[in-house]
């Protein structure tokens, strides 16, 4: 009689209430989270990583490379960040949807050609594609695929939407936080990054970048940093 396998049990699927110490285990969901998609959608082809949680304003992850160094030994690591408050009232699969958009920095940084710091080029573009994701400029049907500050949004039947994975945690709202809606917003082009300000309602157009429309903060910019 063959003897049942016990199958591991992932992170996400522990008690909220566990005993154990939740670093290892958040830092090790987001490495199975890593792994995950590493085989479903980049054939196992990606380089360890370091993932670290990031509270970069603005932003909901971004990739630097070679942004780590050995203490003991020579060798270097490159950094995928994702940034807690940006976990907030969205769902697991727009959230791991951030962590792919990194993922595919990674992809192109080691096999393929980044272009300057930061810019998402047409290969990286065709390469979110490939694996179900939609680069756009204003995370929105329409938006630009090629730019400085790019998001993206989920294509339906696509790969990516047929891997799921969950997250553990997000950052908790803090006392004070609530405050009265501000009279007044920041607007970046997602192509220069050139930044405005001005009431939330305004439409904001670059004239350097040929009248691209700026966007306002909050929106889902995710950044190449050392591509």
């Amino acid at each position: 009689m063959r003897a049942k396998t016990r199958r591991k049990r992932r992170s996400y699927e522990r008690k909220a209430n566990s005993s154990i110490a939740i670093t290892p285990v958040e830092y090790g969901g987001l490495q199975e989270a890593y792994d995950h998609f590493n085989r479903e959608l980049f054939g196992s082809g990606l380089p360890d990583v370091l993932i670290t949680y990031q509270r970069r304003a603005h932003s909901y992850g971004y990739f630097s490379a070679d942004r780590f160094a050995g203490r003991v030994g020579e060798f270097d690591k490159h950094e995928l960040a994702l940034n807690p408050d940006g976990f907030i009232n969205r769902d697991d699969k727009e959230i791991c949807s951030t962590l792919v958009h990194e993922q595919v920095h990674v992809a192109q940084h080691t096999g393929g050609t980044a272009s300057r710091r930061g810019y998402h080029n047409r290969e990286w573009a065709a390469m979110m594609k490939a694996i179900g994701l939609q680069p756009s400029s204003t995370g929105m049907v329409g938006g630009r695929e090629t730019g400085q500050r790019m998001s993206h949004y989920v294509i339906a039947g696509g790969p990516f939407e047929q891997t799921g994975w969950k997250l553990n945690l997000q950052s908790a709202a803090r006392p004070g936080e609530q405050r009265k809606k501000k009279n007044k917003t920041t607007f970046t082009c997602p192509n220069c990054d050139q930044r405005a300000f001005g009431k939330p309602s305004l439409a904001i157009l670059c004239e350097p970048c040929g009248g691209i429309k700026m966007q306002p903060e909050g929106i889902d910019l995710t950044i190449a940093e050392a591509a």
